[in-house]
């Protein structure tokens, strides 16, 4: 192992790591502890367990079947992250809107199949996104208060692999 630097490094006593403070990272608890037999595809999304990621790829003739940590958050609806879009904007350019998160949708999830936009619940002053991961919310939080400035907030759940972003328009 190295540490960023080059240099090899291991784990001294303390709860410190290559002479820096260990972070305490918010683990997804739909994610696998250890890696998948390879190589593996998700018969739901289609996406393929290969060199120890899932990815977008033809699915090979001898591939296992399970489902990925996307597909499984999906069917149960437990979302990682959530967006909610507010305001008299969010009504009236809900088309727009959704458009922006679509747009960082499929961005995002060309390199990262797990990140993907599992629901969208329309009212007519709000919108709610419900994700599969804790990227993709900022991602469209950021560039809907780019587009539309607005008011914008996120929480990252600091005991929880969730985040919750709030945007409200300025009118």
């Amino acid at each position: 192992m190295t540490d960023g630097h080059g240099s090899q490094g291991g784990t001294h006593g303390g709860g410190r790591r290559w002479g820096h403070a260990q972070e305490e990272h918010r683990i997804d608890p739909y994610k696998r502890p250890q890696k998948l037999a390879e190589p593996t595809a998700c018969p739901q999304c289609g996406a393929v367990y290969h060199q120890g990621r899932w990815q977008w790829a033809r699915r090979p003739e001898n591939a296992q079947e399970t489902l990925c940590q996307a597909c499984l958050r999906t069917n149960d609806h437990y979302p990682a992250g959530v967006v909610t879009l507010s305001g008299e904007l969010a009504g009236q350019l809900k088309s727009e809107l959704l458009n922006l998160a679509r747009h960082q949708e499929e961005a995002e999830k060309t390199e990262h199949p797990m990140n993907r936009i599992m629901e969208i619940v329309e009212a007519p002053r709000e919108i709610v996104i419900n994700t599969t991961d804790i990227h993709l919310p900022r991602r469209i939080g950021d560039a809907i208060h780019r587009a539309h400035r607005g008011r914008l907030e996120v929480h990252f759940d600091e005991k929880a692999y969730f985040v919750r972003v709030t945007w409200q328009s300025e009118a």
